[in-house]
């Protein structure tokens, strides 16, 4: 396998990772006494503006006015989140691709650290940006759940890799 054979089995990995993680937070939220279908509570249906609207659209809004110098209006809340969300979960697979595409044989149960390096940054990057706060002031519940989401989503990612990847193909960095 080559470098860029890696990197595009690792898209293709993050996508279906994200995909993995959003049907299992789709179930939470269904479980919990939500009513939205599936296509709703994943496009962020009810985001109208940046009041509202999720982590993930707050950052694609500081990067995008970081850059365009101008704030953005409300109606592009929901499509900067999904973009930025679709985006993170994407591309995070291309450097496990790379890493995991340099091993003999990549393994699912590479998925478990990778979903948890993933969980981890968020806690590290996101709280001096004021988007998150500190870890210790998360309770044991939710900080269980979002990591067991991204456990979903990091094995989910390595399955897909290892489906993908011929059983010789070995490339060296």
């Amino acid at each position: 396998m080559t470098p860029l054979g890696a990197a595009v089995r690792g898209l293709l990995a993050g996508a279906a990772g994200t995909l993995a993680m959003d049907v299992l937070l789709y179930l939470r939220y269904r479980r919990g006494g939500g009513e939205q279908g599936f296509v709703p509570f994943e496009s962020s249906a009810s985001v109208h503006d940046w009041r509202n609207a999720p982590v993930p659209a707050q950052i694609g809004r500081r990067v995008v006015e970081g850059l365009l110098q101008r704030p953005l209006p409300d109606r592009l809340a929901r499509p900067v989140g999904n973009l930025t969300h679709w985006t993170y979960g994407t591309v995070g697979g291309v450097p496990y691709g790379l890493v995991a595409g340099s091993t003999p044989r990549p393994r699912i149960a590479f998925g478990l650290p990778f979903g948890a390096t993933v969980w981890m940054t968020g806690y590290l990057v996101l709280p001096p940006t004021g988007l998150y706060k500190p870890i210790e002031d998360y309770d044991r519940t939710t900080l269980a759940k979002d990591l067991t989401a991204h456990l979903v989503y990091g094995l989910t990612a390595a399955t897909v890799f290892a489906l993908l990847t011929p059983t010789r193909h070995r490339f060296r960095p």
